[in-house]
């Protein structure tokens, strides 16, 4: 019996889905722990459609089993950050996704220090998850000045992914930043469907290794 072109592409499209992971992945539920402001918090929106919810999504349909928790505010900062950080140490972090930074820039904190509180929250979470795996959410400043303060916020996430071992979303607004039909009235905000292509953004980056530390053996928290 012949199968349908049309069947035929469902099929290979679900084997693909299913076998994403080269890897076997172990049944043992995984955490991944986003800490970030108001873009990964979802200003506006449900919590279900923030990009962390959407990753979710997909790690459930990739058939990885991780719980993805969000630890975020809205304006908040590396400084804000660093002190809300504690409360989310006593548990277990297989990946963490920093996505914190442009809040600082928007009021003139010094690169350097940004920078540095970003090195002082990666270190502290590293301390306590040795084996943890890091994703750094890049932002950019908008072009209305190029000066260096500009170049130094876009290189410096970059920076901190290459001297921490981390992996890199070039920019996490990309595709999103100035389109007013994927952002809220504000202009600033994605709405549900820009937060869905910051969910993209991630989800390029966060796949492999979500399927890698899917396959690792568990760790516990020192």
């Amino acid at each position: 019996m012949k199968i349908p072109v049309a069947l035929c592409s469902v099929l290979a499209s679900i084997l693909c889905a299913q076998s994403a992971c080269a890897t076997p992945v172990s049944s043992q539920m995984k955490t991944i722990l986003v800490l970030g402001d108001s873009l990964s918090g979802g200003f506006g929106l449900k919590p279900s459609e923030a990009y962390p919810a959407l990753l979710a999504n997909k790690l459930r349909a990739a058939g990885l089993n991780f719980q993805v928790t969000t630890a975020s505010q809205t304006g908040g900062t590396t400084e804000g950050g660093l002190e809300r950080l504690p409360g989310h140490l006593k548990r277990k972090i297989d990946i963490f996704i920093l996505d914190l930074g442009i809040n600082d820039a928007f009021r003139g904190v010094p690169v350097d220090q940004i920078q540095n509180n970003l090195q002082q929250i990666i270190d502290k979470v590293k301390a306590r998850n040795p084996n943890v795996r890091v994703v750094i959410a890049g932002m950019q400043l908008p072009n209305f000045a190029s000066d260096d303060y500009v170049s130094a916020f876009g290189k410096m996430f970059a920076e901190l992914a290459a001297k921490n071992g981390g992996a890199l979303v070039p920019f996490l607004l990309d595709g999103v930043a100035g389109d007013p039909s994927l952002n809220l009235p504000d202009g600033i905000h994605p709405n549900a469907d820009g937060q869905k292509i910051l969910a993209k953004n991630v989800w390029r980056v966060l796949e492999p290794i979500a399927c890698e530390t899917a396959a690792e053996p568990s760790s516990h928290v020192r």
